[in-house]
């Protein structure tokens, strides 16, 4: 058994592109089931400032995605996008 506490302190990678996210930052959970839906990351994007995050800023990733908890690391697997990737906009 793994406490939510213990899942914050965890870095998260992404197995289709080997970056690391982040550690988590919330937990969706959906009280009908009581079950995790997502876990919520810190977003990536340019709309940091100070540290303070806006909800277009988070990187959600559902619980079916997440491929393996291990005792350092939580390995997903979500599609880079593509401020992730660091393209030019426009491309």
């Amino acid at each position: 058994m793994v406490k939510v506490s213990d899942l914050r302190l965890r870095e998260v990678i992404n197995i289709a592109d080997g970056r690391r996210l982040g550690l988590i930052k919330d937990i969706d959970i959906d009280l009908s089931d009581g079950r995790i839906g997502a876990i919520i990351l810190p977003g990536m994007g340019a709309g940091r400032f100070l540290g303070f995050l806006g909800k277009e800023d988070e990187i959600v990733v559902p619980w079916d995605r997440i491929r393996k908890i291990g005792m350092d690391v939580i390995l997903v697997d979500i599609n880079p996008a593509p401020d992730l990737r660091h393209e030019p906009k426009g491309r």
